[in-house]
């Protein structure tokens, strides 16, 4: 068999592949095809992992997210990678449409219209910084279902990326009831329909318990996230003096 010397890394090898920095021995000249097969690569194969994950968190989101942790992984995309791409893409849109979900009073000390530009821009870091929370949840309640704490982590991941891609599809929406009243009750329907997200994964995801345990099991378990959210808002405002 023929040596090759690789042209990355200068290693002399045989075969299809570097054995020290694994580059193919075709490397094509750069062209309009080469940047063509670029783009299909680094944009549709990269879309399919995306499109994979939302199609089974939407059909099968229990099952599919219970296998993915034990195991069968290769046509996910990332679960943290893909919170912080539909967060990212959502905050965007929230920040260039200026919505105001929060509305200031007069009568409050709170400035809702600096708290509301505050979460536009650290969206996906303010959605990230729930998944432990409802994470601490998950686990006091489901502590004897067999996964540790990082397991129920992944699986709040993939439920936060169900949400967000229901805010995204419901966008439109919400852009029209914007500056008006109605985006209140618009914004309360969207969160119960995160809760049926939330209690149907749950119960797909939990199939060692009856669906009815499973049920009550998830109402529990939203409750202590409340009241965690509530306690950690609560100390950030006395931290930053809006209290």
């Amino acid at each position: 068999m023929m040596k090759i010397t690789c042209k990355n890394c200068q290693q002399v090898y045989t075969g299809n592949y570097c054995n020290n920095c694994g580059q193919s021995t075709e490397t094509h000249k750069i062209n309009g095809h080469f940047l063509w097969h670029d783009i299909q690569h680094g944009l549709f194969h990269f879309d399919q992992g995306i499109l994979f994950s939302l199609k089974e968190l939407f059909t099968r989101p229990g099952d599919t997210v219970r296998e993915f942790i034990e195991g069968k992984r290769v046509r996910h995309f990332k679960p943290l990678s893909l919170v912080v791409l539909l967060a990212t893409f959502y905050g965007f849109l929230f920040h260039y449409f200026n919505i105001h979900y929060l509305a200031n009073d007069s009568n409050d000390a709170l400035d809702y219209e600096n708290l509301n530009e505050w979460i536009t821009t650290h969206f996906s870091w303010v959605t990230i910084a729930t998944i432990p929370l409802y994470t601490i949840g998950t686990y006091i309640v489901f502590r004897n279902q067999g996964y540790n704490f990082f397991e129920f982590f992944v699986l709040n991941t993939f439920k936060a990326s169900q949400r967000l891609f229901v805010q995204i599809l419901t966008f439109p929406i919400l852009f029209y009831f914007n500056s008006t009243h109605h985006l209140q009750q618009f914004s309360f329907i969207t969160y119960l329909i995160g809760i049926i997200l939330i209690f149907w994964t749950n119960i797909q995801f939990f199939n060692k318990i009856s669906k009815t345990r499973a049920f009550f099991l998830s109402i529990h378990s939203h409750i202590i996230f409340l009241i965690c959210f509530t306690i950690v808002f609560a100390v950030i405002l006395l931290i930053t003096g809006n209290f």
